[in-house]
């Protein structure tokens, strides 16, 4: 095999190749993949570590519930070693190949040109990929949907041992969940209410006062008032 022929081989599979991965995505067809490049040009997972898992229906603070669940993440990480690099890479590393070889470079000059651009043409791609598609990108975390220690406002008045409703707001949207009082007393509507557990589609509460009242955050005196 002459360079010239391999060089025609790396482009013509480099191309195709892109050619068929820009439609898998525009079609939604999903390509075969070896295993190790699975991860490759995923979003990473968000790292473990404490969360403090605050949320506001009207900009009070809310109860701090810390968990090992990872957080989201903005413009996840994508690896320069994948599939769209590597197709980009045999593109551009056959095509100057091949013109090198028409020019009639020596061996080892038109071999590094031809690598250079290779690595040129990964690296736009890198950048496009990573800086631009995926700067928008968010990783979703369980801990975005985590009900514990959301901040609410009943919405349905909560009888003695009944189910009423609340109204919270997660991941800037206001939503509405069953509720049951914790201590299993009536919650007037409007009285604002921290979950303190999610069980079977069903929040459990405590009135915001009372709960930031045995934590220290509100004073004694002012939970009279």
């Amino acid at each position: 095999m002459t360079m010239e022929t391999f060089y025609l081989i790396c482009f013509i599979a480099g191309f195709l190749f892109s050619v068929l991965s820009f439609l898998s995505g525009f079609l939604h067809v999903h390509l075969p993949v070896p295993k190790g490049f699975h991860g490759a040009g995923g979003l990473a997972h968000g790292g473990h570590g404490g969360l403090q898992a605050t949320h506001s229906v009207n900009g009070h603070a809310g109860a701090e519930h810390h968990g090992a669940q990872g957080k989201g993440m903005k413009g996840g990480h994508f690896s320069f070693i994948n599939p769209m690099t590597l197709a980009a890479f045999l593109t551009w590393f056959g095509g100057v190949g091949y013109l090198t070889e028409h020019r009639h470079w020596v061996l080892v000059t038109g071999l590094g040109v031809a690598t250079l651009a290779g690595l040129v043409g990964a690296g736009i791609v890198f950048w496009f990929v990573a800086k631009v598609l995926m700067a928008e990108d968010y990783t979703m975390d369980p801990a975005d949907y985590e009900m514990v220690g959301v901040l609410g406002r009943i919405c349905s008045g909560i009888r003695e041992n009944g189910t009423g409703e609340i109204l919270y707001e997660q991941m800037g949207k206001r939503r509405v969940c069953a509720a049951r009082s914790e201590d299993g007393e009536a919650l007037s509507k409007g009285e604002e209410v921290v979950v303190t557990r999610y069980e079977r589609g069903v929040v459990y509460v405590r009135r915001w006062e009372d709960l930031a009242r045995d934590h220290g955050i509100l004073p004694e005196h002012e939970t009279q008032n």
